[in-house]
Order: structure tokens, then sequence, then C-alpha cells
């Protein structure tokens, strides 16, 4: 800039013919204003000079030249950029270095974009869908397996066990029987109908019978007590002539003394030991 201004403000020196620089209202050479009043580049350290242009940011200073991104140097200038921990980078290295990857694709998640996250995990909008049919899991309810999302109807048709009984999804829990899934509450026994999870039950034609059940239905009676065995703990029975006994009633009808490994005769219906049968 040349001017009617005469001399510099600092040194004196008739500014006829030369460039100059105003501040407040003072002019100043060239040399006197880039010493007394050029900032420092934040990059180079040099001073930039009155004919520079100067890019200021939170404070601090660049040559147009240096204004560059930390990481991969290309200019900043006119072109968005964050910064972080002080140094400026280019919105593509900084989603490099600081934003989410997806789960599923790797790729960052740029910012401004929409992510969704499950499980501490982020992913694109457009990666968060079911692995079975492919749709969108948005915030619908989920199930995960090895890794992957279901919406929860392809994870049922998929995955999902079924119950013999009632042929519907057994979502939690269950009872194994013959191979077969079962609902605890459809695991009942086939006579009275009780709830047999947890219970003692004895299998006859693939159905469940709770003890009761199955004494009353198919268990022979004892020819003394006339009570079911049902050999449930391993108990001993006796069997002769189409007739069983508890081992604990396989006795002489006379004297008691029992007759387990031991000889014995018959009379009519009785069993006797030698002695009171010879009687």
């Amino acid at each position: 800039m040349t001017s009617g201004h005469t001399d510099c403000h600092f040194c004196l020196q008739s500014l006829r013919g030369r460039k100059y620089a105003l501040r407040e209202e003072n002019a100043y050479c060239v040399p006197c204003y880039d010493s007394l009043y050029a900032n420092p580049c934040e990059e180079c350290k040099q001073p930039i000079e009155c004919n520079s242009k100067d890019l200021a940011y939170k404070g601090r200073h660049w040559h147009e030249g240096c204004f560059r991104c930390a990481k991969c140097s290309r200019s900043l200038v006119e072109k968005p950029f964050a910064a972080k921990d002080e140094v400026l980078l280019c919105t593509e290295c900084y989603s490099d270095e600081y934003s989410s990857k997806c789960f599923h694709c790797q790729k960052t998640i740029m910012p401004g974009s929409r992510k969704m996250e499950f499980k501490g995990s982020s992913w694109h909008e457009s990666c968060f869908v079911c692995q079975y049919c492919r749709q969108p899991l948005g915030t619908k309810p989920l199930i995960t397996k090895d890794n992957e999302n279901y919406c929860v109807p392809c994870f049922e048709k998929k995955f999902a066990h079924h119950c013999y009984a009632c042929k519907k999804v057994i979502t939690s829990g269950g009872v194994t029987y013959h191979d077969q899934p079962w609902h605890k509450e459809c695991f009942v026994c086939a006579g009275c109908k009780t709830q047999l999870s947890g219970q003692r039950f004895i299998s006859k034609d693939e159905y469940p019978y709770c003890v009761d059940c199955f004494s009353r239905f198919y268990a022979k009676k004892c020819a003394a007590c006339k009570k079911p065995i049902t050999a449930l703990g391993g108990a001993k029975y006796i069997s002769f002539e189409e007739r069983q006994w508890h081992g604990e009633c396989f006795n002489c009808a006379k004297c008691s003394v029992s007759l387990v490994g031991q000889g014995f005769l018959t009379r009519q219906d009785d069993i006797l030991c030698h002695k009171c049968g010879s009687a």
C-alpha cells in the first residue's frame, strides 16, 4: 500500500513511494511492521509477514501454505477440519484415527452419520441388520448368536427348539426327554397331568408317568401286601408262577421267616419254609 503518510511511525524513514501497513492509524514500513507485529507461524515458526495471508484458529496463526493436516499434509485452507489435542486434522484422517469402526464392515463411521450401538460395539445403520432376513434391526428386539444378530422371528425359525408336546418355541429352559425338547410346563404325567420337571418318573411306551400313576396303571401287585412293585430305588422282588412279591414280603406264611434265597414249598396260595411245610 502506498499513501500520503510521510514517515514510518517506528523508524521515522520516509514512506514516499514505499509500501506500508497501518496499525491503530499509524503507518509502518513493511520491515518495521513485520518485526513489531507479525505473528509467528505455528508450523514453521517464521513470522507471517504482512504481504502473506495469516490464517488464525483459536489464537494460533499459520501461513497459508503451512495450514495442513498433521497426518496426511493436505491443505486445510477453506476445507473442514477437526482439532485433537491442538493438532489439526482433515475430517478423513480424524475419522480414521478417532471415529468408531463398524463392527460388521470394519469401516469408519463418519462424523455426522447415524450409528447403532449394541453391547459396546458400533455399526453403520445400514450394517445393523438381521443376519438371516437382512432387514434393519433398528431398536427391534434381537438375539445374538456367534457374534451375528438376528431378529426374534428369524432366530426362532433358524435356531430355536420347538416343544414336542405343544410345538411352540422354547425360549428358555426346557426339558429333554427321549432326545426331544419340551417346555417344563408341558412335560407332564401322561396319567394325571402333574408336571414332572425335577420329579421322579417312569417311562412306559415313550410316555412319562409319575410314580403313583405308573404304579396304579402298570405295576405288578405284591401277592403278600397287595401294594405295587415299582422296583424304584433298586428294590428287589421275587417272581414265581405268575405271582410277584416284594423282597421283604417273600416270607413263610406260617413262621414269617424270609424265604429270599431259600428253598420253599407251596400249599394252595401260601408259600412255606421247608420246616413248616413238612410239619
